[in-house]
């Protein structure tokens, strides 16, 4: 019997979507800062290595750690609207498509997790531009700290501050979270078709959270690449302001690809280990794994 889809379902499941984004983002925020400073400053660093031996020499420890709590903060909300709002938005789609629902599964989940997305990225965006700050900022033109740099930027450029970056983040954002979504699930749907042949439920629930984790990492590949020129955008347009037009222009093609490497690492692992924190959360609370039969 599968799980009831009630309040409580999707309140567990932004919880859950909580502790994936949230605890994730914060874990990868060194390799973060390095990617970001890459971005937004070209030739900063030579390589990943270099950038974290850069830091190390010039910031030490503490500087692997800086802005930690605006992502810690900013993707938990994300996730509480990203995994809630897809469970919710997948229901309605199902109940809309009626007997059509099997045959357009998928669009069902890339529609769902797109609706979910444009919500989460609302609640993201101030976070997301206080860490991009405080990361990529000239050392001394901006605080450090969450507690300092949030009211610099709410006292000089209002709310707008916190949302001019907002449209590169639904373009980063919306795609990558199509394909995290679409590319997990039928990913997930070929393991159990394919490989795992057998009933879901006879497979014990470390067996289905490691089914999980290898879809998320398979997904993660392709939402770094799909989603990694706006990321671009984001980090540039944080830092220095400007329009996707003009930054283009100054950057170029091969400038939107800048830390790929860094973000095809980063994607990857973050998003094997947000399925299996959330999966592994809905185990915890009573419900069933993601996706499958």
């Amino acid at each position: 019997m599968g799980d009831v889809h009630d309040a409580s379902y999707y309140a567990k499941c932004m919880v859950g979507g909580i502790f994936a984004c949230g605890i994730t983002h914060a874990a990868v925020c060194p390799l973060d800062i390095v990617k970001c400073r890459m971005q937004a400053n070209p030739g900063m660093y030579k390589s990943i290595p270099d950038g974290f031996k850069q830091i190390k020499a010039t910031e030490g420890f503490k500087g692997f750690t800086l802005g930690w709590f605006p992502t810690l903060v900013g993707y938990g909300m994300q996730g509480f609207g990203k995994f809630g709002f897809y469970e919710m938005f997948k229901d309605v789609y199902k109940a809309a498509l009626g007997d059509k629902a099997a045959e357009y599964q998928t669009v069902g989940f890339l529609v769902s997790s797109a609706c979910a997305e444009v919500i989460a990225d609302v609640m993201l965006c101030p976070m997301e531009a206080l860490k991009v700050r405080m990361q990529t900022s000239d050392k001394g033109t901006f605080p450090e700290t969450a507690r300092e740099g949030w009211p610099k930027i709410m006292n000089s450029e209002g709310w707008a501050g916190f949302y001019k970056g907002i449209k590169p983040l639904w373009f980063r954002q919306v795609p990558y979270t199509m394909v995290k979504f679409g590319a997990f699930e039928n990913t997930v749907k070929a393991f159990y078709a394919n490989i795992f042949t057998a009933p879901k439920s006879s497979y014990s629930k470390s067996t289905q959270l490691m089914i999980t984790f290898m879809s998320g990492y398979f997904a993660g590949i392709f939402c770094a690449i799909v989603s990694h020129p706006a990321d671009t955008m984001v980090s540039i347009m944080n830092k220095k302001g400007g329009t996707a037009g003009e930054i283009y222009r100054d950057i170029g093609f091969n400038g939107l690809w800048k830390g790929l490497g860094a973000r095809i690492f980063m994607i990857g692992t973050l998003t094997g280990l947000q399925w299996y924190i959330y999966d592994s959360f809905k185990v915890a609370v009573g419900l069933a794994t993601t996706g499958g039969k």
